[in-house]
């Protein structure tokens, strides 16, 4: 339910390419051939028999949206993933890689992919002729046997099922020779998996290019009489504002798609959370490991991105990307990075202050009404508020937060600032009665890290003050609480 920031981890080889070198040696190992469509099926059964997931990374969708994936694979369809944008249409899609062989036999230097048993190109066909048993066999490992193409207005025939390539007509080929046909990305992904994201941008005239390709198995380029059977598993996404705003799938071509399959947005808070933990471990990996983004920032980061996708401020059909979560999560973070860097903390520990920066930063990923047009600050701002309160509910509803509600009762006052070192935002607060029991309550670890517990508290602060036991002076960057 995420877009992908690159390949998935299961396309990725594992062990070193077979030494088979020549069609000899690959009928000598047993190797036996199957089509792409087969061998997803195959290894798919293989998955789920062995209780293996067989699209890691993917969250959300188990009852939902992978029942009819798996079924669709199974019968061996071409499919549409429907859905609105940043519901992980193409992560999904690329996960499918991990579906194929991990090694697969190519004739060397095939510009498509020919299989060594059953060559289909032209020049695969007069090699087999020439060299027999020795024709030359080379290995493509899983992740090189995926294509994918973003379907945009000058997106040309060429491009996807081929042309003629005029350098080779100058090499002194004459015109009438299928070797002068440069292949497209539909073609060069034989015996592989090809992803057209945004079908419906694709303009309907080009679409009638992929028919043969859908329903025959083959293409035609040009004028030249050349049957080209492909094996492939052609995927797409699209979408649904996409078949009346910007353009529309025609009618045969979606006819000739074997199912359609519609995504959605997170249906639980828990998968909402499980999406942005996810994303902002893979954002913050490596050498930022020391940056941490307290559960209870994320909880809030996903209560808001809810509030916001059903709030009736914004249009509903554009959607709220899940972009928008993780882009939160990854802007906190970095607010936080940023204060250590300035004030010499050891360790960046998100607060509760980063969160009212982001509101600038995404409102350009939200598409509102236009009634609610010049409102759209003061509608994020109210539903950012919103979701700290339920999260403070849910965590703290129920605690004695009487220890620290004193600290206030003879007229004291607490500012904190985006830039104020957490040290520094303790030694304001004082000490305060139960905080290890706060920090037990949002998943902490009892107060270990200054930091952490000076999150713990900021958030408690503003809790109190979202339920009007404290109140708050907003001042730049930061607040001042008070009785």
């Amino acid at each position: 339910m995420v877009q992908p920031r690159s390949q998935p981890s299961s396309a990725t080889a594992t062990s070193a390419a077979p030494a088979v070198k020549t069609l000899s040696e690959l009928r000598a190992s047993g190797h036996q051939f199957r089509s792409v469509k087969d061998e997803v099926r195959q290894n798919l059964l293989a998955h789920l028999r062995a209780g293996e997931d067989p699209f890691p990374g993917i969250l959300g969708f188990d009852d939902t949206v992978r029942p009819h994936l798996e079924r669709a694979l199974i019968a061996g369809h071409d499919l549409i993933l429907l859905g609105e944008r940043g519901q992980g249409k193409t992560r999904l899609i690329r996960t499918l890689t991990g579906l194929l062989d991990e090694w697969s036999p190519v004739v060397t230097g095939c510009e498509i992919n020919d299989h060594p048993y059953a060559p289909v190109c032209v020049r695969c066909q007069r090699l087999a002729a020439e060299l027999g048993e020795e024709l030359p066999v080379s290995w493509h490992r899983r992740d090189q046997r995926y294509g994918e193409k973003l379907a945009t207005p000058d997106t040309s025939v060429g491009d996807l099922i081929g042309d003629i390539d005029p350098v080779k007509v100058a090499e002194g080929r004459t015109l009438g020779d299928p070797e002068t046909i440069h292949y497209g990305l539909v073609p060069r992904t034989n015996r592989g998996v090809f992803c057209l994201n945004e079908l419906p941008d694709l303009a309907e005239r080009i679409q009638v290019s992929l028919l043969n390709v859908l329903e025959e198995r083959d293409i035609a380029v040009r004028g030249y009489a050349l049957r080209l059977p492909l094996d492939i598993v052609l995927v797409a996404s699209a979408n649904p504002e996409d078949y009346t705003n910007r353009g529309r799938i025609i009618t045969p071509l979606k006819d000739r798609f074997g199912a359609e399959i519609r995504t959605h947005y997170p249906l639980s808070l828990d998968d909402e959370l499980a999406v942005v933990r996810q994303e902002s471990e893979i954002a913050w990996g490596g050498e930022n490991t020391d940056a941490v983004l307290p559960r209870h920032l994320v909880e809030v980061i996903a209560r808001f991105t809810r509030l916001v996708r059903t709030s009736p401020a914004v249009d509903a059909r554009s959607g709220v990307s899940a972009r928008f979560a993780i882009a939160a999560a990854e802007a906190v973070v970095a607010a936080a990075v940023r204060r250590a860097a300035i004030t010499g903390e050891d360790q960046a520990v998100a607060r509760i202050c980063d969160l009212p920066t982001i509101v600038s930063t995404l409102r350009g990923k939200v598409e509102f009404e236009v009634s609610e047009e010049g409102r759209e600050q003061e509608v994020l701002e109210h539903l950012l508020r919103r979701a700290t309160a339920d999260t403070f509910r849910a965590h703290l509803g129920s605690a004695d937060l009487s220890g620290l509600v004193t600290r206030f009762a003879e007229g004291g006052s607490v500012e904190s600032s985006d830039l104020l070192p957490a040290a520094e935002l303790l030694r304001r607060i004082g000490e305060v009665p139960g905080l290890a029991k706060i920090m037990e309550r949002l998943d902490g670890d009892g107060g270990e890290s200054f930091g952490q517990a000076a999150a713990a508290l900021e958030f408690a602060l503003e809790g109190l003050y979202l339920m009007r036991r404290l109140s708050k002076d907003a001042v730049d960057g930061g607040a001042i609480y008070r009785a």
